[in-house]
């Protein structure tokens, strides 16, 4: 049903003008606020949370022995033999790497700027939002936040993709001649990933502590082997080597960053997750296990390779003993896959997020779990993951080359993190600036110069998570300005409800019993549905709910003020309900809890008007041509109001509102 937004209140002489029925109008009743919300507890630390946090936190940076000591000795000589001062250089730039980068950086101090428990660069970003109260710091620092969620979504593209190629091509090491099935192998192994997410994250991840748990463990058992047979490493723990190694190399040091990088390849995971585990688990995890068995076997991969200069072909399967290396593969490929499993779980929660903060159209959400509201399933940005993995794999048909667009995505994200930082710790933590610039200007340079050396491998791959990071970039801004447009356009078009409220009494509209719930983004003016149900039914229900869901700049509503309830008029009520970004809106259960405050609630009478809009183009039109294009083309694939806010369908009456962007 399509109806022009057009309506005309005109007003006699006899009856009283606009301003004096707004005088007339009794002041609204506020009648409570209230909610039930559960807050973030932190979980303790105890073999079950810890096993949660190995299948989950640490599947991305865990998997990255595989392809990351091979890929920097191999940006360095390109394939010829390295000095074994030169080797042992490179172990002391990963091993500082992962020090200063995910131990200080992210364990010790990121991940004391949680939002009410949550992490995540959204997280992040919403706070340091918070923290200032002029316009245009604020769009800055959302426009950062935007930057690095987009990058993220590069990483979580191309860590399927790298992982299991890594994995797969294990098998080359016993057996040469199956180099043309590692393509093949990897595709299917991908798409086997990514068809089983509508089961739930909670069932595919049912076996991943365990699994990781043997991975470490086996990986460091394996590292430790190596180093004994030549324990001169060890002295690689020094800094002076990695020093020495930049000093010399010069130049090609710096290119070699760009793959030295890889070693910190989902330390963002480590922060993000912080919300589902807590703080302390996640830390101790890291401290006393983690990275031991990291450190390990970066070790003992370049202890072989100063010994065996032919290892260096793969030295993570070639530092296995024989007999272990095809368990080892398989192995591995378990590994992969839950590595790929952390970034799409990931994905799906921070796209969630973005939809309730009004960055991407809404899309179909399945809750695959009745406990947990975070275990969700979104079968759109599946497909898009999926499609974007084989994809790559294809292109580029090696881990090797892979790499190159690996890091771009990585240390984009770590520098929209350090950045938004800054604002935190100096305003929230009340950190002194010179400690501010001493220690996170200190990270935006590391961060910066990884960055800037991965940026050289542009035209060897690193520009797919760019142009993939651009086109998101402007598709949620094209979105978010759009979506604005269309609420300043209904208020232009509207009236504003004290107005109306006051015009009540005195109109011949005839009140027939029901409840209907009007839903609208504005509250404070007139619903478009309720205007267009009056001018072509003539009628109102006896009890009316005007309806709007409001989302925080912050990860849950806080408790008790879930919903705010006024009487504007007898049985008329405005209610605004309140969610974070990180929940799901579901208006008929928040609904319910009306009736424990005088509200005569009726779920089976109750009736739900909202507007489907029709965009058509403006005279003078708030985007330009080809956002006006993309906009149209996201708003026709959105998930409808009914769905999204898991209205009962066979309760739902859509009127159709034309507007003009």
């Amino acid at each position: 049903m399509e109806l022009n937004n057009t309506m005309t209140v005109s007003s006699s002489p006899n009856e009283p003008s606009m301003q004096e029925q707004e005088t007339l109008l009794p002041e609204p009743r506020h009648i409570a606020e209230f909610g039930a919300d559960q807050h973030h507890v932190t979980t303790p630390v105890g073999f079950a949370s810890l096993l949660g946090v190995l299948g989950v936190v640490y599947g991305d940076i865990g998997t990255s022995p595989l392809y990351a000591f091979r890929s920097t000795v191999e940006m360095l000589h390109n394939g010829k033999q390295a000095a074994p001062w030169e080797i042992m250089g490179i172990a002391s730039l990963i091993f500082w790497t992962i020090i200063l980068i995910v131990t200080i950086k992210y364990v010790l101090l990121i991940m004391r700027a949680d939002y009410n428990g949550e992490g995540g660069i959204l997280a992040i970003m919403s706070l340091a939002q918070r923290m200032t109260s002029v316009a245009n710091k604020k769009v800055i620092l959302g426009l950062i936040g935007i930057t690095g969620t987009c990058l993220f979504f590069g990483d979580g593209i191309i860590t399927p993709a790298i992982s299991v190629l890594s994995a797969i091509e294990g098998i080359e090491v016993n057996f040469p001649a199956a180099r043309d099935i590692v393509i093949p192998v990897s595709v299917l192994v991908l798409m086997s990933l990514f068809s089983v997410q509508w089961i739930g994250t909670g069932k595919v991840g049912s076996v991943f502590g365990p699994i990781m748990l043997l991975w470490f463990g086996t990986i460091g058992v394996v590292g430790a082997i190596g180093i004994s047979h030549n324990p001169i490493i060890l002295m690689a723990l020094s800094p002076t080597y990695a020093i020495e190694f930049i000093i010399y190399h010069g130049t090609l040091s710096f290119l070699t960053l760009g793959a030295v990088v890889l070693c910190v390849t989902g330390a963002e995971a480590l922060y993000a997750d912080m919300g589902h585990f807590g703080r302390n688990p996640i830390r101790f995890a890291w401290l006393f296990f983690v990275l031991p068995m990291l450190v390990l076997n970066y070790f003992g991969q370049a202890a072989l390779v100063m010994t065996n200069a032919s290892a260096l072909s793969n030295p993570f399967f070639i530092l296995c003993p024989h007999w272990m290396r095809n368990p080892m593969v398989v192995l591995s490929t378990f590994a992969t896959v839950i590595a790929s499993q952390a970034g799409i779980s990931g994905g799906f929660s921070l796209c969630r997020q973005l939809m309730q903060l009004g960055y991407v159209p809404r899309m179909r959400i399945v809750h695959t779990n009745a406990d947990e509201e975070g275990q969700v399933y979104l079968p759109d940005f599946n497909r898009f993951l999926a499609v974007g993995a084989v994809l790559l794999v294809i292109a580029f048909r090696s881990s090797n080359a892979l790499a190159s667009a690996y890091g771009i995505a990585v240390t984009g994200t770590f520098i929209c993190t350090s950045t938004l930082a800054t604002v935190v710790f100096k305003r929230y933590f009340k950190w002194p600036t010179w400690r501010v610039i001493a220690v996170f200007g200190g990270f935006l340079l590391l961060d910066g110069t990884f960055f800037t050396a991965n940026l050289l491998k542009i035209l060897d791959g690193g520009w797919v998570p760019i142009l993939l990071g651009v086109v998101l970039i402007l598709m949620m801004t094209t979105w978010k300005k759009g979506r604005s447009l269309i609420i300043a356009r209904q208020r232009q078009n509207s009236l504003p409800l004290r107005s109306f409220i006051a015009r009540l009494p005195q109109s011949r509209t005839i009140r027939v019993p029901g409840m209907a719930i009007f839903m609208t983004s504005t509250p404070d003016f007139v619903p478009p549905c309720l205007l267009h149900n009056l001018r072509h039914n003539h009628i109102l229900h006896d009890h009316i709910l005007l309806v709007t869901v409001q989302t925080l700049d912050q990860p849950e509503a806080e408790r008790n003020h879930r919903v705010t309830v006024e009487e504007l008029a007898p049985n008329i009520y405005r209610v605004i309900l309140h969610y974070g970004f990180m929940e799901m809106p579901n208006i008929p259960r928040a609904l319910e809890e009306l009736k424990a405050n005088g509200v005569n609630f009726d779920a089976i009478q109750a009736s739900y008007f909202t507007s489907r809009e029709i965009i058509t183009r403006s005279t003078m039109p708030g985007l330009l041509r080809w956002q006006q294009s993309l906009f149209v083309f996201m708003f026709r694939n959105a998930v409808s109001n009914t769905e999204f806010f898991r209205i009962p369908p066979d309760r739902v009456v859509e009127l159709g509102v034309k507007v003009a962007i």
